[in-house]
Order: structure tokens, then C-alpha cells, then sequence
């Protein structure tokens, strides 16, 4: 165990000690150097069961501590006595030791501590032990006497057993005692070293008491140390504060500084702001004043404008009228000249002439006349107009001269000192500024345009050029007055009194074109554009626009080359219509500067359809000996072109065929001659002449080895493709010298021995590019090489080795060549270089310059390939070459071929010693076998880091001093493949399922490598490729191990990865194999492409096949090698992963032995909501983004209509407010929005069930383009029966026997979806009333590209719901509706799915439904509202309440019986009075004489909403007298269903009096009542007649005893009605009461008085008297 404790300790006191140590580092390096040594030693303790090696380490380490600790000690003794002897500051060795002395003092201790723990352990194990011997000894004695038990009782099995046991007990035992020896050992020898231990740390004792003392003295020299640095910081700070104090002091003295000074500015400023405000205010004034005369000035000039604009119409309408003169003259004189032609024909004809040929020449004579006229005309008015442009520039050179002299003169005069000339120019400066230019320009003339101008063009130009010259004096006019305004101040407060004249502006010096004016520019240009409008259009095809040259010309350049002055030339160009239709072509001209040499032919063909040409011809007649370039101007349909012409004259265009000349290498002696080619491809001769450069003669120099090996890489490396650049490179470099390098003028190049097949030109160009460039060396470079190596001196006058031919000088004429000859005569080995020029007589040719190089060599061999590319090696594998050695000498030679002696071991020469033959070549075989020690043995021909091997070969010649050089290069790499990690342990596998882990494979070298895992077991797979493939260098490659267990064992084995070069790297595996209690069916289940919101199934079953322990016969489920599982009921249980769209039914369940459970898998793919919730904050904030868009749209229109009003109202016309009206008030009714801003919600806060949320649901549908899921759902097993531990407690499983489920789940878009309520899948029709039907329309959309024949899931025949009309088939994109019809019959919620299928999915909708029994309570009463009595022809009013005590809106009606339909067929049936019991079933009493309802009802129809309540009116109003006024009132539901029925009931009387109770003595039906006919006088005494007859039936029953009276009562009321408002009561009396009293009748009262709307009761009793006869 390492020692933790002692390097924390060593770490704080070094951590203490560092700022001090520090101090002394320097001094004491050495002893600092020795006390790390000493303090990074590990050491190591074991504690427990350890060997005998271990032991003897722990002895050992134990006694070097202890010799430590001893040499400490004297050290610390000598440093004792020191101590003693000097009470000084400690030194930086004494501290050293100290922190040396304890930290072997706390090892020591620590080391104690172990040892012990050590013996605490052993002594706790060998007690252990000893109560293990006890228990087998007791076990065993237990055992024997079994066993002879079992022996008398003849039971050999269980003897056989026990004796087994007895001998496993012996064998513990035996066991047991040999570790209990072994312990005690161990025990006893830690003892030993415990007390060895304790004996050190007793010779340690005043060591420790010395070493305490020390520690003490060292930290109070530490707290002294501090305290004087702390005294040093506290003096420094003061120092810091005095300097900050200082530096805030004169920083708050400046910046009083600053305040006053700009206090002063301020106040200056605000003075001359108010002076300058003055007078602003008063020149703003003026301007003010100006600018009104101005307007004055424009309104006056607008009536001009207007005035011209007449006149111009009636000089139109003049001019119309001229036209149709002179066309009638035409055509008169037309016909006058056909009349003379037919008068000349007949006279030609009688003479006897050839009449055609003689009119032709008449109508050539007449045209060549009216030429002539033409001509003469034309040249008058060029005439005219060079005279007015020799004026105009007259005119305006005149005015600059002017201009110039009014410029000069203010500068000559001095400073103005009148302040009041200065502000009258300041103001005459001010108005000149702030002039309006449009009115300027309105005041300007201006030519108005007649239709004259567009018949004759040169009239109209010289008319231009009038109207420009007088626009022209116009202006002069106005440059003069404005020259004399100076730009002066107003007042000398803001400016200065010495002004800044006014310079003229570049536009207004530069000459300006004819039509100098704005207006007059501006013209021009309508009328240009105008007349290009009539001309040019644009060509447009089959919807195709031409663009592009409409005309391609053969040559596309007219080119005049070499030309002579004074001869004519002529060239024919060919015009191609490249156009998509017919075009025309017309000539325009040429340059201006061209026209005096160039002469154009062209006649024009007229139309030219596409593809069609005509020819040009160009002639060209020079006059002078000049360049001239220019072009020709054609202008066809739809716009111009021009073709480029180009003259050159006669020049020398010389060149040579090369820029270097290489010799290669030579003997020194030979002689070798090139040629060059000096060619002229000009049409102009001229004499040269051939001369070395200034400086160069031809001598050789030399250079270091090690430029040679910096250069020769570089131009070995030098490919043939880069001749043409290189050549171009070196000609730039050789006319740039001069400049580069001006003093030096020799330059030094390289000694480089290159091969013949590689001496080509393009190499050596490009080796002398990075000579000139890299590698020079000056000639003060040479002369310090010189002196530094007097061995190698130069000679003084060395000789000349490159020299020139017989031809040096001549002439060379047009289109010829010239050889030139250069000979190499070499002399002195060494690369030689020569530069030579050639100069010409014509001063236009440049001198040409050429360089000559060549290597001379002393030494008759060479090799061809210098520099032997092994390419790249790897370690341990053999490599030849071939080297070929060339010979130039003339005799046979004598070769030895060596290798450094660093390199012997790994490279070699065959053979040693060789001949070469004559002029003949030589192969010498290279090997190549690097070994792994090749870094070590190469040295400095190694480099690490690159890898790279650059090994010289000599070959010695005989008789020869020098020898020959080659180098071996090579990039020696490994074949390692490093495989990571070393050790793959695949834990714990089932056989039911592959594990899989990764692992990397990496290349080490730098070249690709071929692998391959060979021999591989039945239960591993490698992929990809099966473990086989290629690496690239220093790649990595990815390989995936998958191990499938066949069995439940212990898998150990290893893999093996073979190179190409058949070199095996090993992976260890480790793997337990696993045979789970339950297997699944499938572990693999693939659902077909689910559409959102549908449903796919899958069907798999949990099988327990377990039924025996035998594992002989049968594999048996186990982990590993350990115990096997029992045999009965199996419980399993999915867990199945949160926000999943799979559900597994049953998820937990037990399986029998030998038994199946079925489990089906669900997959039902939806959107997440947090993704829909995204969604739909992102479509508010788009939704937000556009009504911004719209609402600057608005506001933008609404901006420019202000402008346009504000416009008008400038213009005196009256704003129209009613168009922009109302945009005006949608932009201010959305200003608070847009000033609020949005604030988009959060995620979080959308609801599921708002709108927002539908329609990003529905959006994402729409949108889904698919999704792939792929879920692993694990299956725990355990042993048990779950519905056994559900109660108790959970069963114990082990993770090992997990089964696992691959589930591959692909989500697609519904091919069907519903576009009504924003995509709802969820039809909800609410809560509808019992017995009610409701339809709903649902649209259902094909978003799919195909089309898809529908079918649709049955409902519930007996349910409430109702498919009406089902679809056959979807068109892509087309909408359908179905209509679902819901109808409860009983009140409760309904639900229903209706599946939609398609041949791609299933759209499932869910359809819901309350159906809710409509309840209502009313207010009355019973059945009965009775309204009282009433006088007759009078009405009265009753209002009672009916209650929606249901959950849904109740639509209601109220109906009378008497108004019903079927009223006239109830009334031909007999009376129920006849008919039916004394019980009453018709409820339609007495009717009305006037036809209209007794009873109305207010209101008829309407809506309770739930829990609201409705007041209804109930009006009655008799027409005469009747006591059976009656109806019944129905309260009817939805039209259909009856709630409440009530039995209106009233009465009616002519008198305010009424009596009621007795016995009735009519019918109830009025109809059947007898009447006869009255007069009007009986009528009116039955009127009068206040007594009425009442029936009043008293049954009295006999008893034994005195019998109880039978009592009836009459109830007497009185009417409330406004007929006797004076009467408040009525008063009442009976009659004939004593016969009544007689017959054993009793009445109370008899008398009395009833107020107006109250009834009073009379009680009538009766006992018959005693005389009364029952009988």
C-alpha cells in the first residue's frame, strides 16, 4: 500500500517552506537536487496473506529506513552541535535536513502503524481460523457418528453421502490447519519487525525532542521574516497613497482648469449666438421676401409656358394642313412626271429608240442632279455649323480668360475693412446658395419642339445650335453677375473677415456641349429617347427577349496589319443576323479620329432573317506611320453594335527559342557546341549584335555541400509539367536583375550533379529560379569563405570555358531566323554559368537576354539517379533497388562501393568491388532491412520526429582521390495495429440475444495496411466487412464485436488480427453466457409504416419451457456456472419507457411451466406536445410578423396618400379625406398594439385544448414527412408467482436473466386527415337532448399523391350513432364530408370509434356524446291554476315559473287544448259526463261566444337556458257569465315531447257576488244546456234577479250514541273589479233561516259583509230532528 499519509505531510511542510526556499535555490542546487531524490522514493506495504517475497521486500524496505533513519541521524546530531555553536539564521542545507529528518521520522511512524494493523489482522485471522478448526472438528465428529448410525441402519446411499462430507471435513480441516500455521507464522515474524521497529524509534527519541526544538526555531524565523515583510508592504503603500493623494490633486487642479475654461467658451458662444440669431432672423426675412417674388416670377412664366403650348397646337394643326398641300402637290406632280415619261416613251418609240434604256439614263441624270443638290446643301450647313462652333468656343474661351481675371483681382486688393460691403456680398452670396434651381430653370428659355424638327433633322440642328448660342450668352451673362458676388459674411462674429474665395465648380469650367442648359439637356434627351423608341424595340420570340449582339461579324476584329503610309487597303467583313427574327442594319459611322483613313462600303439588304448575312467592305488608306484603333457603329432593330478595328504598323517581333542553355555534365577537356535560335516574326528587319553581360566571363565557381544538399532536393523534385512556367519565371528574373541587385553583378551557383535523363531544360530553369531567389551568395560572402579556407584558394584569372561562335553580329530581316552558336570548352570541375545578351539597332526592340550553364567534372563516373528513393520501409522487412553507375572514361575501372559504418547492421552493397566497363554503365544491388534499433544506430541520419532516413554511399574509384556520392532516402515506419482496449469483457449475455461492444483498431505506420480477424468462434462476428479491411496510415477504424452466447457457461477466449505482412495482434474477451427462465418468440418486431394517430399490433408470447432440473437431458436455465433455476411459475414484467407510443398488454404477468402467455405489442405514433407547443408559438410569431408587414404596408400607403394630399393642397386642389378615410382609422385603431408590442407566449403556457394548440397539431400533420424509432424494451424475470407477493412484498429477480425486446417503429403522414375544426379527430356532439337527432358534418382531405378507395368500421347498430354518408373513394387533394347523425335514447355519455381505411392507413375518429333527459320544475302547484272568479267581459292575469333544471338549452313551446287541431274531431264524440266515471278527463271547458281564446299564454316559444328559469303570463278574459271556463296548457320539449300539463280553470259572473259550493245542478257543457230564447226585458230582469238556487246535500249517519252534526260549507265572495270602485265591501244576509232551523239546519253566520277579493266561509250544519222519519 502506497504511503499516502507521509508524501501529504512532506507536501504541506514544502508547501510551508517554498517562499524561503526560494530566497536560497541558487546557492544550495545541489542539495535541493538530493532531498527530491530522497523524498520521491515509493514505498510500498502490503498488508494481509503476502509470500515470502513480499515479506522479504517489507524486511527489507523496513531495514533501509531504518539506515536511513540512522544517516539522518548523525546528520542531524552534526547539525545539532552547529546549532549549538551558532545561534544564527538557519541555512538553506539545515532546513533541507530538517524537512529530510521528519519525513523519515513520519515514515517511520507510519510503518509502525502498519505494521500494527498488520498484526491486528493476522491475530483476528488466526482467531478466526481457530474457531473454523473447532467447528469442522465438531462437524466431523457429528458426521462419524452418522455415519455409523447410518451403517447399522443399512442405508448404503445415505452412507456413501456422509462419507463424502466426512472427507470434505478432513480436507477443510487439513486445510484449515496449514493456514493456521502459516498465520502464526506470519504472526510471529511481524512481531519481530514490530519490535525492531519500536527499538528505532527509541533511538529516535532525542532526535524527535531535538527536532521539535528546531521546528520551533525555524517558525519564529519565519514569523520574523514575515513580520519585516509586512513591515516593507505597509511602507510601500504609504509611499503609493502620498503619490495618489499627489496625482488626485492635480487632477482636481486641472480639471478646475477646465471648468473655467470652458465656462468662458461657453459664455463666448452664447454671445455670438445671439448676435448670429439677429441676424438670421433678418436675412431669413429677405430670402422670405425674395422667394414670394420668386413664385410672382414662376406664376408669370407658367402663363408663358401655357401661351406656347397654344401657339404650339395651332401651328400643329397649321403644319397638318401644310402636309396635306404638299402631298396633293406630290401627287400632282407625279402624275405630271408619268404623263412626260408616256409623252418621251412615244417620242422615243416613234424615233425608233430602245425606250427602257433611255429612261433609265434620264432618271440616273435626274438623281445624280438631285445628289449633287444634296451635297451642296449638306455642305453649307457643316459649313454653318463649324462657324457657330468656332464662335461658341471663342465665346467661351473669352469667358474664361474673364472669369479668371475677376478671380485674381479680390486676391490683389486686399482685406475689405467695411463690414457693411461685407455683408451686403455675405447676402447676395446667401440668396445666390439658396436659390430654387427649378425656378431657375423655368426661368430659363427653352425651345419648344415642332413637328418640323422630326421632318427635316438639319434644320433642326442648325435651329439647336442658335438656341445653344444664345443659352450660351445667357449664361455668360449670368457667370458674370454671379463672379462679381463674393462669398462674404453677413457679420464678422462667426467668420472670419479673411473669406475663402469661391472657387468654380469642375462642371462649370469644363466646357459644356451644346445645350448647355438643364432644361435643354433634358430635351434632348426626351427627343433622343423618343426617336430610339420609333427605332430600337425589343425582339421577343415564342415569350423569349433577344439579348445580346444581334449581329456577329467574320472576323470579329478588322485588323490592318503592317501597313505602309500612302497604300490603300481593303478588307471584306461578313454580318451574320444572330437575332430570333428579321432585323435590319444600318451603318452608323466610325470613330471620329478614324474617319480620315477609314472608308466603309455597305449597302443595306433591307430585312435579314435570322441566319442571313451581308458584306462589308472597309477600306483603309494611312497617311500616317501610326497605331490607330477605333470602331464601326452599325444600329440595327433592337439596338447597336460595334465591330473593333485595329491598324499596326511595321515592327520587330524578335525572340528566342530558349532562355537557358544546358550542357549537362562533361569531362574536363571535352569540347561541346549548342545553337539558338534568334528569330523575327515582325514584317521589320534590324542588325544585332551577340555580347557576353556586363561582368559575366564565363568563369565556375563553387559552393558548400551544404547548399548543394538545401538545393538538390529542390531540383530533383522539378516535374516536366512545370517547362512552360518555369521558362516564363526565369525571363522575368533575368530582366529584373539589374534592378535586384545592381552592384553585384556576378552571381554564384550551385555545384549540382545531376543525372542526363533529368538535364532538361524546364529543371534547370526552375533550379536556377530558387538559386537567384534563396541561394545567392555576394561576392563579400566568397571573400570571407576564401579567407576562412586559404586550402581552397580561386584562381586569378581563370579561364574561359563558355565561348561564343563565328557569328556574333548581322542582320536579321522580316520573318527569318538566325543560328547562333555557343561552345563549352570545360577546364576546372565545377558548375559553370555565362549570361549573354543581344542587342538590336531599332531602339523599339529590347535587348534579349540567355543564360548557359554546365558542370565540369574531373571524375569519369557519375550516377545517374543521385538520390535512391526507397519510398517508405517498415521495420523488419527486406528492400532492394537497383543503382546504375555510368562511366565516361575510356577504359575499364575499378569500382568499390561502401556504406557508413552506423548503417552496416541495416543496409548493404552487392557486390563490394566491381568493374566498369568503357563508356558503359554498372548496376550495383541495394538491401535494405531496417530493424527496430535503426533510430539508435543511424544517429544524425535519423530524424525522429520525421521518420526520415538519409543515409551518403561512397563509391571509390581506384587511382581516384574523389570519390562519388549518393544518398539513400527512406521513411521508415512500423506495421504496428494497436487495438483498444486490450481486454473487451462482455459481462453478462442470454442466449436469446448478440451483445455488442466497439473497439478500435489503429494503423501506427504511414502506409495503408490490409487486416483481418482469422479464426474467429462460432458465437463472435465482427463487422463491418466480417473484420476484414484496409487502413489507411495512422487511421483508426471503428469495429463492432458481437458475441452471441450458445449456452450458459464461462466464455474466455481470444481474437485474432492478422497484418498482410502476417503479423497477429490478440484481444482478450470474457463473456458469461446466460439461460434465462423465459424465452420470447420474437425478440424482434418490425411494425409495418403507422400513420400518425394510428394503431399497429403485433402479436408475440412469453413462453416458460422450464419443466426439469435434468441437466443431462436438456439445457437448463442458469447464470454461468451457477445454480440452476427451479422449475415452477415465472413471473415477467415489460418496462416499457415513459412518453413512449408503445404499449405492451399484459406488461406483468406469470407463466406456468411449460405454458405461454400471449403479450401484444401496440404502437401508436402522435406528436409530441412540446414540439406542438413550439409550433405553435412559432405560428403566432409569424402570424405577428405579417400583420406588422401589413400594418407598415398601411401605414406606408397612408404616408404616401398624405403626401399626395399635402401635394394637392400645394397644387390649390382640395384633398379627397373620403379615400384615405378609413385606412386613417384602422391604422389609429391598431397604434396600441403596435406600441405594446408582442410578446410571444411560452411553450409551457399553451393549453392542449386551445386553438393555438389545434392548429399546430394540424400543421404538423400536414407537414410530417415520416420518423423512425427504435426502441429496446427490457423484460425482468423472477421466480414466483406474481399474484402471490403482490401483497406482501416484490419478488427477488436478477438482472442477468433480462430479456429484451427490439422494437422497430416507422411513422409516416396520414394519408387522410380531417380539415374541418382545425383538424380535430374528436367529434363531440355534446349533450343532446334524450330522443333528439343532431348532424354534423365532417371533411375529411386526401393529402396523399394517390388515389384511395375508403371503407369505414361498423357502429353500434343499436347505438346512438349514425354513418349517413360514407365516401367510395379520395382524389389526391380532394375534400369529402360525411355526416354522422347521434340520436340518445337514454341519458348517459356515449362513445364510439369510426375507423376510416385506406389501402396506406387507418384515420380512427373518436365520436362522443351525452345524451341528457331534459327536467324542468315549475312553479304552480298541483295541476291545477285556477284564475277565480271574474266579472264577465273583464280580464284578469296569473304568471307562474318554469325552471331549466337539465344541463343542456331546452327550446320550448306552450299549447291550449282548445287551439289544438284535432279539437274539432274530439268534439263529435259523446260527452265524458255520458261516457266515462264521475271522474273528469276532458279539460276544454266553456269557450268564449266572440270565437277568441278564454286563456292566453305569454310567452308561446322560446329557450331556457340551463339553470335559468322563465316567467310566463297567463291572461283570463271571459265574454259572459259561466262557472266551467276551462283549458288544458302543454308544455312541450324540442317539439316532441311533453313535460308539464296544467288545467286552467276560471269562472265568470255578471254581479260582484258569487256564491260557490253545493252540489251542481247543471252540466258543465254549455252546449248541452237548455236555452230559450229571451226577450231583451226578460233578460234584463233576470239580470236584476240577485237570488240563485243552491243544492247543498247533508248525509248524516245514525250511531248508537247522540250522532255528530254533518257539516258543509258555502263560501261567499266578492270580485275585485274596477266597475265599483266606490264599494270596498259588500254585504250578505240569509233568508228563511227559521224553517230552515225547524228541519235541524244550522247556518253561521247569517249574515255579514266580504271585502273585494276575499271569500268568507258559511258553515251548514245538520241534525235531523227527532220527528225526522228516516224512512
Amino acid at each position: 500500500m502506497e504511503d499516502t499519509e507521509f508524501f501529504d505531510i512532506c507536501e504541506k511542510e514544502q508547501t510551508a517552506a517554498t517562499p524561503f526556499l526560494e530566497q536560497e535555490k541558487d546557492d544550495d542546487e545541489s542539495v535541493t537536487d538530493q532531498f527530491w531524490n530522497v523524498a520521491n522514493q515509493p514505498k510500498e506495504h502490503k498488508i494481509g496473506e503476502e509470500s515470502e517475497d513480499d515479506k522479504i521486500k517489507s524486511k527489507d524496505a523496513s531495514e533501509g529506513v531504518g539506515k536511513d533513519s540512522d544517516s539522518s541521524r548523525e546528520s542531524q546530531e552534526r547539525h545539532m552541535n552547529n546549532g549549538n555553536n551558532n545561534n544564527k539564521t538557519m541555512k538553506y542545507a539545515d532546513r533541507v535536513q530538517i524537512l529530510n529528518l521528519r519525513r523519515n521520522l513520519n515514515q517511520l511512524d507510519n510503518i509502525a502503524k502498519e505494521k500494527d494493523l498488520t498484526i491486528a489482522k493476522a491475530r483476528e485471522e488466526l482467531c478466526a481460523c481457530q474457531l473454523q478448526i473447532e467447528m469442522l472438528t465438531k462437524e466431523r465428529a457429528c458426521t462419524e457418528t452418522k455415519i455409523e448410525e447410518e451403517k447399522e441402519a443399512g442405508n448404503t446411499a445415505a452412507v456413501f453421502r456422509l462419507q463424502a462430507m466426512h472427507r470434505r471435513l478432513c480436507d477443510e480441516l487439513g486445510n484449515e490447519k496449514d493456514l493456521e500455521s502459516k498465520i502464526a507464522l506470519m504472526l510471529k515474524e511481524n512481531v519481530y519487525e514490530m519490535w525492531q521497529i519500536e527499538i528505532d524509534q527509541g533511538k529516535f527519541g532525542s532526535l524527535r525532542e531535538q527536532l521539535e526544538q528546531d521546528e520551533e526555531e525555524l517558525e519564529r524565523q519565519y514569523k520574523e521574516r514575515a513580520e519585516q515583510r509586512i513591515q516593507k508592504e505597509k511602507t510601500a503603500t504609504r509611499l503609493a497613497q502620498r503619490k495618489q493623494q499627489v496625482g488626485k490633486k492635480k487632477e482636481t487642479e486641472a480639471w478646475e482648469a477646465y471648468e473655467r475654461r470652458h465656462q468662458k467658451v461657453v459664455e463666448d458662444a452664447h454671445r455670438n449666438h445671439e448676435k448670429a440669431v439677429q441676424f438670421l432672423k433678418r436675412s431669413m426675412s429677405r430670402i422670405r421676401q425674395k422667394k414670394a417674388k420668386e413664385e410672382l416670377k414662376t406664376q408669370e412664366h407658367m402663363e408663358k409656358r401655357m401661351q406656347a403650348v397654344l401657339s404650339l397646337k395651332n401651328n400643329i394643326t397649321s403644319n397638318r394642313e401644310t402636309l396635306r398641300t404638299l402631298q396633293v402637290r406630290d401627287k400632282a406632280k407625279a402624275l405630271e412626271a408619268k404623263k412626260q415619261e408616256m409623252k418621251m416613251s412615244g417620242a422615243i418609240l416613234a424615233e425608233g429608240g430602245d425606250v427602257t434604256k433611255e429612261i433609265f439614263l434620264h432618271k440616273q441624270r435626274v438623281e445624280l442632279e438631285r445628289q449633287k443638290q444634296e451635297f451642296t446643301e449638306q455642305q453649307k450647313s457643316r459649313k454653318i455649323e463649324i462657324v457657330a462652333r468656332i464662335f461658341q468656343e471663342e465665346a467661351y474661351v473669352e469667358k474664361q480668360r474673364k472669369h479668371q481675371a475677376r478671380a485674381e483681382a479680390p486676391r490683389s486688393q486686399g482685406k475689405l475693412q467695411d463690414s457693411l460691403r461685407w455683408r451686403i456680398k455675405t447676402w447676395q452670396y446667401i440668396e445666390n446658395a439658396c436659390e430654387d434651381p427649378a425656378a431657375a430653370v423655368l426661368q430659363k428659355s427653352w425651345r419648344t419642339p415642332s413637328a418640323c424638327s422630326l421632318v427635316d433633322d438639319k434644320s433642326s440642328s442648325v435651329v439647336d445650335f442658335s438656341e445653344q448660342a444664345l443659352q450660351d450668352t445667357i449664361h455668360e451673362n449670368d457667370d458674370e453677375e454671379a463672379s462679381q458676388t463674393l462669398a462674404e459674411p453677413e457679420f464678422t462674429g462667426l467668420w472670419s473677415q479673411e473669406c475663402n474665395l469661391y472657387k468654380m465648380p469642375k462642371d462649370e469650367t469644363d466646357p459644356k456641349p451644346l445645350g448647355a442648359s438643364k432644361m435643354e439637356r433634358k430635351i434632348f434627351t426626351q427627343n433622343l429617347e423618343k426617336l430610339r423608341s420609333g427605332i430600337i424595340h425589343k425582339q421577343v420570340v415564342s415569350g423569349h427577349e433577344f439579348k445580346g449582339c444581334p449581329f456577329y461579324s467574320k472576323p470579329s476584329l478588322i485588323h490592318f496589319k503592317d501597313f505602309d503610309v500612302g497604300k490603300t487597303y481593303k478588307k471584306k467583313i461578313i454580318l451574320i443576323n444572330a437575332s430570333y427574327s428579321v432585323n435590319f442594319c444600318k451603318l452608323v459611322g466610325v470613330s471620329e479620329h478614324l474617319k480620315d483613313f477609314i472608308n466603309i462600303h455597305f449597302d443595306p439588304p433591307g430585312q435579314m432573317s435570322a441566319g442571313m448575312s451581308c458584306e462589308v467592305v472597309v477600306t483603309f488608306k494611312p497617311m500616317i506611320n501610326e497605331v490607330l484603333e477605333g470602331k464601326v457603329t452599325f444600329l440595327a432593330q433592337n439596338g447597336s453594335f460595334s465591330i473593333p478595328l485595329k491598324c499596326t504598323t511595321k515592327r520587330c517581333v524578335l525572340a528566342l527559342d530558349k532562355e537557358l542553355i544546358d550542357f549537362g555534365t562533361h569531362v574536363v577537356g571535352d569540347t561541346i557546341s549548342r545553337t539558338i535560335i534568334l528569330t523575327n516574326s515582325g514584317a521589320l528587319g534590324t542588325r544585332f549584335k551577340l555580347q557576353t553581360s556586363a561582368g559575366d566571363n564565363g568563369t565556375c565557381t563553387t559552393v558548400k555541400s551544404s547548399l548543394e544538399r538545401m538545393v538538390s532536393p529542390a531540383l530533383d523534385g522539378i516535374t516536366s509539367e512545370e517547362k512552360a512556367s518555369s521558362s516564363l519565371v526565369e525571363s522575368s528574373i533575368y530582366e529584373n536583375k539589374e534592378q535586384v541587385s545592381p552592384v553585384h553583378t556576378e552571381e554564384v551557383t550551385l555545384h549540382t550533379s545531376l543525372p542526363e535523363s533529368q538535364k532538361t531544360e524546364s529543371n534547370l530553369g526552375s533550379s536556377h529560379i530558387e538559386l537567384s531567389q534563396d541561394a545567392l551568395i555576394t561576392e563579400a560572402d566568397l571573400e570571407a569563405e576564401n579567407a576562412q579556407s586559404p586550402a581552397e584558394p580561386l584562381p586569378e584569372e581563370p579561364p574561359i570555358e563558355i565561348t561564343l561562335g563565328k557569328v556574333t553580329e548581322g542582320e536579321i530581316g522580316p520573318f527569318s531566323s538566325i543560328k547562333l552558336q555557343i561552345i563549352f570548352t570545360p577546364s576546372i570541375p565545377g558548375d559553370v554559368r555565362a549570361e549573354f545578351e543581344i542587342t538590336f539597332d531599332n531602339p523599339n526592340c529590347k535587348p534579349l537576354h540567355f543564360c548557359v550553364i554546365g558542370i565540369s567534372v574531373d571524375v569519369p563516373v557519375w550516377v545517374p539517379n543521385p538520390n535512391v528513393d526507397l519510398k517508405i520501409c517498415m521495420y523488419d522487412r527486406l528492400y532492394q533497388d537497383c543503382i546504375v553507375i555510368r562511366s565516361r572514361a575510356k577504359a575499364a575501372l575499378r569500382l568499390k562501393f561502401e556504406v557508413c559504418k552506423e548503417l552496416s547492421n541495416h543496409m548493404e552493397l552487392l557486390p563490394k568491388t566491381g568493374y566498369i566497363q568503357a563508356q558503359s554503365s554498372f548496376s550495383v544491388q541495394l538491401k535494405f532491412l531496417p530493424r527496430h534499433s535503426l533510430p539508435e544506430d543511424a544517429g544524425k541520419y535519423f530524424d525522429t520526429e520525421t521518420r526520415v532516413l538519409e543515409v551518403p554511399m561512397t563509391i571509390m574509384i581506384a587511382d581516384k582521390t574523389k570519390p562519388i556520392e549518393f544518398i539513400v532516402h527512406a521513411i521508415v515506419t512500423t506495421s504496428d495495429l494497436e487495438i483498444s482496449p486490450v481486454e473487451v469483457n462482455f459481462g453478462y449475455c442470454t442466449i436469446y440475444e448478440a451483445v455488442q461492444t466497439t473497439i478500435t483498431l489503429t494503423n501506427k505506420s504511414i502506409l495503408p495496411q490490409e487486416f483481418g480477424f482469422v479464426g474467429l468462434p462460432e458465437f463472435v462476428e465482427i463487422q463491418p466487412s466480417d473484420g476484414f479491411g484496409i487502413l489507411l496510415p495512422l487511421e483508426s477504424l471503428n469495429l463492432d464485436i458481437i458475441f452471441k452466447a450458445n449456452k450458459a457457461k464461462e466464455y474466455s477466449f481470444e481474437l485474432t488480427c492478422k497484418s498482410e505482412i502476417n503479423r497477429q495482434f490478440k484481444l482478450s474477451c470474457k463473456a458469461v453466457g446466460v439461460h434465462p427462465p423465459l424465452e420470447l418468440s420474437h425478440s424482434l418486431v418490425k411494425f409495418a409504416a403507422t400513420a400518425l394517430n394510428d394503431v399497429s399490433t403485433a402479436t408475440l408470447y412469453v413462453i416458460n419451457a422450464h419443466v426439469s432440473l435434468n441437466r443431462f437431458t436438456h439445457a437448463v436455465p442458469r447464470i454461468g456456472k451457477g445454480e440452476i433455476a427451479p422449475v415452477g411459475p415465472t413471473s415477467f414484467e415489460f418496462l416499457v419507457p415513459e412518453d413512449s407510443p408503445v404499449t405492451i398488454m399484459p406488461s406483468v404477468g406469470t407463466v406456468l411451466p411449460g405454458k405461454k402467455c400471449l403479450i401484444q405489442v401496440y404502437f401508436r405514433p402522435v406528436l409530441s406536445e412540446q414540439l406542438i407547443r413550439e409550433e405553435a408559438v412559432q405560428m403566432l410569431c409569424s402570424a405577428d410578423a405579417q400583420r406588422t408587414m401589413l400594418k407598415k404596408i398601411r401605414e406606408s400607403e397612408m404616408q404616401k396618400r398624405k403626401d399626395e394630399t399635402v401635394a394637392g393642397k400645394k397644387n390649390g386642389k382640395k384633398p379627397s379625406f373620403a379615400a384615405f378615410r378609413q385606412p386613417l382609422r384602422v391604422r389609429n385603431s391598431k397604434q396600441a398594439a403596435a406600441s405594446s408590442g408582442f410578446e410571444p407566449p411560452k411553450p409551457e403556457e399553451i393549453k392542449t385544448n386551445s386553438e393555438e394548440y389545434i392548429a399546430a397539431q394540424y400543421s404538423l400533420i400536414r407537414n410530417f414527412t415520416g420518423k423512425f424509432e427504435r426502441y429496446i424494451i427490457p423484460c425482468f424475470v423472477a421466480s414466483g408467482d406474481i399474484d402471490e407477493k403482490r401483497r406482501s412484498e416484490n419478488l427477488k429477480y436478477s438482472p442477468y436473466n433480462t430479456l429484451y425486446l427490439e422494437l422497430h417503429c416507422p411513422a409516416v403522414a396520414p394519408s387522410v386527415v380531417v380539415t374541418s375544426e382545425n383538424g380535430k379527430n374528436i367529434i363531440n356532439f355534446g349533450e343532446v337532448a334524450v330522443g333528439h337527432r343532431i348532424i354534423k358534418r365532417i371533411t375529411i382531405q386526401n393529402i396523399s399523391q394517390e388515389q384511395l378507395a375508403l371503407g369505414f368500421s361498423i357502429l353500434n347498430p343499436n347505438g346512438p350513432f349514425l354513418l349517413i354518408s360514407p365516401v367510395g373513394t379520395l382524389e389526391p387533394g380532394e375534400n369529402q364530408f360525411l355526416f354522422i347523425s347521434f340520436c340518445p335514447n337514454e341519458s348517459k355519455l356515449f362513445f364510439e370509434t369510426l375507423d376510416i381505411r385506406s389501402i396506406k392507413a387507418t384515420l380512427t375518429l373518436s365520436i362522443i356524446g351525452h345524451g341528457v333527459a331534459p327536467s324542468i320544475a315549475c312553479s304552480v302547484e298541483g295541476e291545477v291554476l285556477d284564475m277565480g272568479y271574474v266579472i264577465a267581459k273583464e280580464k284578469v292575469t296569473s304568471t307562474f315559473r318554469i325552471q331549466n333544471t337539465s344541463t343542456l338549452p331546452l327550446r320550448y313551446s306552450i299549447k291550449l287544448e282548445s287551439l289544438s287541431q284535432t279539437r274539432d274531431k274530439e268534439q263529435q264524440k259523446l260527452p265524458f259526463f255520458i261516457t266515462s266515471p264521475p271522474g273528469r278527463t276532458d279539460f276544454v271547458g266553456t269557450q268564449n261566444y266572440s270565437g277568441l281564446s278564454v286563456f292566453n299564454i305569454f310567452p308561446v316559444e322560446g329557450v331556457i337556458e340551463p339553470g335559468k328559469s322563465q316567467d310566463f303570463t297567463v291572461t283570463f278574459s271571459p265574454d259572459h257569465e259561466s262557472l266551467y271556463y276551462s283549458d288544458c296548457l302543454k308544455v312541450v320539449l324540442f317539439g316532441k315531447e311533453i313535460a308539464r300539463v296544467i288545467w286552467l280553470k276560471g269562472a265568470a259572473r255578471n254581479h260582484m257576488m258569487f256564491v260557490e259550493g253545493g252540489d251542481p245542478l247543471d252540466v258543465p257543457m254549455e252546449s248541452l244546456a237548455i236555452t230559450s230564447p229571451m226577450s231583451e226585458e226578460a233578460a234584463k230582469g233576470e239580470l236584476e234577479e240577485t237570488a240563485k238556487s243552491l243544492l247543498l246535500s247533508l248525509e248524516y249517519i245514525q250511531a248508537e250514541t247522540s250522532g255528530t252534526p254533518v257539516v258543509r260549507e258555502l263560501k261567499i265572495g266578492a270580485i275585485r273589479t274596477a266597475q265599483f270602485a266606490s264599494k270596498k265591501n259588500v254585504e250578505f244576509s240569509l233568508d228563511s233561516l227559521p224553517l230552515l232551523q225547524q228541519k235541524g239546519f244550522t247556518i253561521e253566520p247569517v249574515k255579514g259583509t266580504v271585502d273585494r277579493g276575499q271569500v268568507k266561509c258559511i258553515s251548514v250544519s245538520w241534525v235531523p230532528p227527532a220527528d225526522f222519519d228516516v224512512s
